[in-house]
């Protein structure tokens, strides 16, 4: 598919709209149409892809088929959520809003509730906001994907977070509406309604909820949705669930998922504190005013496609030939890029050297519960001294380097820093926003230009408001490094079609995600695809009657440790070569829908999508 052919229809847009399209799959499941042969498509092919999917967050609702991020019971949901905060605000003696989620969900509560607490001590007032994340700290760095199946532990840490507190607002972040640690805390929260408040923030509609049995569980995840509907009545529990279309990489919510967790809850929290401190009441227009303002940053960030399409290249091609690639951010998009070199690890089986995020200042900066996390070992060091400590002295041009920072930031230290980093790499990329009209750093800015391989300058008007361009800056800068990582991860072929082929198999939900891509990409029976995902997991040709007996947390934890697991029972499933045969190949051919399509004879290729190659 040739990058300047590629064009979307509105039709194309709307297709995953329709009743008959993967009906079995709840949307934050299914595949986008926009993006069907991403694997093969070119770096400018890519961001157009990811630009067109990222544009569904803002299309318009067509009838009733779903509630849509900018329909009015979503923008009038939000203005009551966003009250209720306001009135913590006004009181907020032994009063608490948390935040809480698992792996994207979990950092973007942490972003906030880091973010608006800066805010209110900025104020001189008492931080309010606390966040909780599955797996603690480490999880926001790394992948802890199993303390997403545990309820228990979801209500025990809700519990001990509110300890002694009369009133608290709960935001419970899913994204499809399936995590069992999320659903034991508003569980609690149900339990508890003289103290607690229930919020549910997800993009899938209800009636897709998770309704699986949950171990040792009265309760599914559906059913605490239908008690939360029944609450929400009489405005006792909220639920703000937009569609938002299927993710560009199908399943992997660090994208959208994540961009319109963002956006929801920066709306909210927006909207209180200016309500509380700036006498601004919370109406319907100022929310969708407010929103309509991240859609242009969505625009504006993709203004800049010929760019965005150097860097995706550039670090697409460090991953191909073995090397790294670095953000090294400023201020509060640093963050933004640790949490995206921290999904590359579970989303595409990457190592956690493949891509790294190095914050400027630190766990200073970051200010998380736990506080330093270095102690954990050499992936949890994330300054720049960090940085020029262990990666700088074996940095090469095969290594790729992104500088990530605004004009309000340090630009002395960026150029300090550029030019340490230009003595190891030519390989060096900065990415910067500036307001219009600002030339106060033209002259340091020109000598980051004169070190860097390229520049890449986001220009914003002149803002209304300080605090809603910092947001709309970090937005954007999400938008970006989500682009960078996920095509460059395509180019190293990670991904086939458009689904993650090589995810880690670590907790009940990416369980069933991978059963279910074997059977839509083998066209084999469930038990059959069950199978050959066991088979790749115990690295076994026959299945035991100990292995066939277990649970699914047992065979989560014994693909912990194991690579490619996908890739091997779906070439196993194809070709009916043995798991030793399939290893040997993928080691030959790790990208794996050429590897499939190289082991088919052209009689068993017709259920095998063929695309034309990359150009």
């Amino acid at each position: 598919m040739a990058g300047s052919d590629w064009t979307c229809s509105l039709s194309t847009m709307r297709e995953w709209e329709s009743p008959d399209y993967e009906p079995s799959l709840p949307i934050s499941e299914k595949s986008n149409p926009l993006t069907r042969d991403i694997d093969r498509a070119s770096a400018t092919c890519i961001v157009r892809m990811l630009q067109a999917s990222d544009a569904q967050m803002f299309q318009e609702g067509t009838g009733t088929t779903y509630k849509r991020l900018l329909s009015e019971q979503v923008v009038e949901t939000l203005m009551e959520v966003a009250k209720r905060v306001e009135l913590i605000l006004e009181d907020p003696q032994d009063s608490l809003v948390v935040l809480s989620g698992c792996g994207t969900s979990g950092r973007i509560a942490f972003l906030m509730a880091s973010s608006f607490n800066r805010a209110l001590r900025e104020l001189n007032k008492s931080p309010v906001y606390s966040y909780i994340i599955a797996g603690g700290d480490k999880a926001l760095l790394s992948s802890q994907e199993a303390p997403e199946d545990d309820p228990r532990m979801g209500m025990l840490s809700l519990k001990r977070v509110c300890e002694g507190k009369r009133r608290v607002l709960f935001i419970g972040i899913s994204c499809g509406l399936s995590a069992p640690f999320v659903a034991g805390q508003l569980d609690f929260c149900l339990q508890h309604p003289e103290v607690f408040t229930p919020v549910l923030v997800g993009v899938n509609p209800t009636h897709q909820a998770r309704d699986e049995p949950i171990p040792g569980c009265t309760f599914t995840f559906r059913s605490v949705v239908q008690r939360m509907q029944e609450l929400a009545k009489s405005q006792k529990a909220f639920l703000v669930n937009p569609a938002v279309g299927p993710e560009a990489i199908s399943g992997s919510s660090r994208m959208k998922g994540g961009s319109v967790t963002k956006i929801l809850l920066e709306v909210v929290l927006s909207a209180a504190h200016a309500a509380t401190f700036t006498n601004t009441s919370v109406t319907y227009m100022g929310i969708l005013q407010h929103m309509r303002a991240y859609e242009k940053t969505l625009d504006i960030t993709y203004a800049q496609e010929e760019g965005i399409s150097a860097l995706l290249e550039a670090a697409g091609r460090s991953l191909r030939r073995g090397g790294r690639v670095c953000y090294l951010g400023w201020g509060s998009l640093a963050a933004t890029g640790l949490i995206d070199a921290s999904e590359c690890i579970p989303t595409f089986g990457a190592d956690y050297n493949d891509v790294r995020g190095f914050v400027s200042g630190g766990y200073r900066e970051l200010n998380n519960n736990e506080g330093p996390l270095i102690s954990l070992g050499p992936d949890f060091c994330i300054a720049h001294e960090d940085f020029l400590r262990l990666a700088l002295p074996s940095l090469s041009d095969l290594d790729a380097v992104l500088l990530v920072y605004t004009h309000s930031d340090d630009v002395c230290d960026v150029v300090k820093l550029a030019r340490r980093v230009r003595e190891k790499t030519s390989n060096l990329h900065a990415v910067y926003h500036q307001v219009d009209g600002d030339t106060a750093a033209a002259v340091q800015q020109n000598d980051i230009n004169k070190v860097c391989l390229s520049s890449l300058r986001i220009s914003w008007p002149p803002p209304a408001s300080r605090s809603l361009l910092h947001m709309q800056w970090e937005l954007s800068t999400k938008l970006l490094l989500n682009a960078v990582s996920t095509g460059a991860h395509v180019l190293k072929g990670k991904i086939y079609q458009n689904h993650m082929i090589d995810v880690q198999v670590t907790n009940s939900k990416l369980y069933g995600r991978a059963t279910r891509l074997l059977r839509k990409l083998s066209g084999c029976p469930e038990h059959r695809c069950e199978d050959a995902l066991l088979k790749a997991i115990y690295r076994v040709d026959e299945l035991t009657a100990d292995i066939s007996s277990s649970d699914i947390n047992t065979h989560t934890l014994a693909a912990r440790n194991r690579t490619k697991v996908v890739p091997l029972a779906l070439v196993c499933l194809l070709t009916g070569r043995s798991l030793q045969e399939a290893e040997t190949h993928l080691e030959r051919q790790p990208v794996v829908r050429e590897a499939v399509e190289a082991c088919l004879s052209p009689s068993t290729r017709r259920g095998v999508i063929v695309a034309r190659p990359r150009t």
